[in-house]
């Protein structure tokens, strides 16, 4: 295999509008929410691959995971197929000594084709490899990092990938104490509590009293959180769509027979009053079937002035009288407001046009969408 060199130090930005409107920070790779609900799926002992630095052209970015479990069948994907065979054979050698280590894969060059696995890429990556099972550190460490973003706050782990003083391995704040020398503990604690200030992943050179180390810090910022208001059956799949991504979801309605929990498994729901409060969101979707409640719905988040999507259910005409009875505080929302909601793809059926909805949202929310 070719020698893993060229990374340079990583500051990996948050990418999403609402930097400067905290809570408002963003995280689109829910790879860690989705690993941690395939891990309560299957409790048996697997090994973590953890995706640690990148150069060149890659399928994943550093901090992405999957899980390999001891049957060959994994969770998430690093590559597009590419390494993922390879990773496996790599990850029985870690289930067989209990130790995790890092590999190396470098698709930059013709010796690919040759002497490697012949993905030919242009890419290079390295990933860490490491048992997590029920009673590990790492799945203690990653356990307290998604009940944070799940409850919507900023989390940081720590992932020790080149020591020959410490254990390699995923922690966090908790885990770090007596697993690892005080001052490398300190280190990689100060660290970890900068990528949560600074809203950014880094890379770092630690000490050790083996030498120098290296570790991958990731900022972890919470989930895209939307908002529906309506609890239809149309709003139903956009939910489903919304969680199925990972995201956190809040559905409201005023009506009783709609505002029903069991109707969107994995959401928020409430009853209330459209003219209520609403919860701070990354992105609104407004889909009551109901004009005045949809009136209500636009004129909150008009004053609120966040989040900056939202998206409006039903055609021009009805955005035109929706805007018209909204009078002076529809201006609060001329630059925020999509409607027709979706992005036109020629949907047809109701989990077609969530599917509209949602690509719009995302694209927005990742700085993509053409308006």
């Amino acid at each position: 295999m070719a020698t893993f060199v060229g990374f340079a130090f990583l500051r990996v930005l948050c990418e999403n509008p609402f930097m400067n409107k905290a809570p408002f920070e963003v995280r689109l790779d829910t790879s860690l929410e989705s690993l941690l609900d395939s891990a309560t799926r299957d409790a048996g002992a697997g090994v973590m691959a953890t995706l640690v630095a990148t150069a060149g052209s890659t399928y994943r970015k550093p901090g992405a995971r999957m899980l390999i479990m001891a049957d060959g069948s994994f969770f998430g994907l690093l590559s597009g197929g590419c390494l993922e065979a390879d990773l496996g054979l790599h990850a029985r050698e870690v289930m067989t000594s209990g130790r995790a280590r890092a590999v190396e894969y470098d698709m930059r060059g013709p010796d690919d084709v040759l002497f490697g696995i012949g993905a030919g890429c242009e890419g290079a990556m390295r990933v860490l490899l490491e048992p997590v099972g029920p009673d590990t550190p790492a799945a203690a460490a990653l356990a307290g990092a998604g009940r944070a973003t799940r409850a919507g706050e900023a989390a940081s782990l720590v992932m020790v990938h080149d020591s020959r003083a410490v254990a390699l391995g995923t922690y966090d704040a908790a885990t770090l104490s007596g697993a690892v020398p005080a001052e490398t503990a300190a280190a990689l604690r100060a660290a970890a509590g900068r990528a949560v200030q600074d809203c950014a992943s880094l890379q770092l050179d630690f000490p050790g009293g083996g030498g120098a180390g290296r570790a991958f810090v990731q900022f972890l910022a919470p989930p895209p959180h939307l908002l529906i208001c309506g609890a239809g059956p149309d709003a139903q799949p956009v939910a489903a769509a919304a969680l199925g991504l990972g995201w956190r979801v809040t559905v409201v309605d005023h009506r009783p027979a709609y505002a029903v929990a069991q109707r969107f498994p994995g959401a928020q729901v409430r009853c209330a009053d459209a003219g209520g409060p609403l919860p701070a969101s990354h992105a609104a979707v407004v889909m009551s079937h109901h004009l005045a409640s949809d009136v209500a719905y636009l004129r909150v988040l008009a004053d609120s002035g966040s989040p900056d999507y939202v998206g409006l259910l039903g055609p021009p005409a009805r955005r035109r009288r929706i805007g018209e009875e909204l009078g002076a505080a529809a201006e609060g929302l001329r630059s925020r407001i999509r409607g027709p909601v979706g992005i036109d793809i020629g949907a047809v059926t109701p989990e077609g046009i969530a599917l509209s909805i949602v690509a719009q949202i995302h694209a927005s929310l990742a700085g993509r969408e053409r308006r």
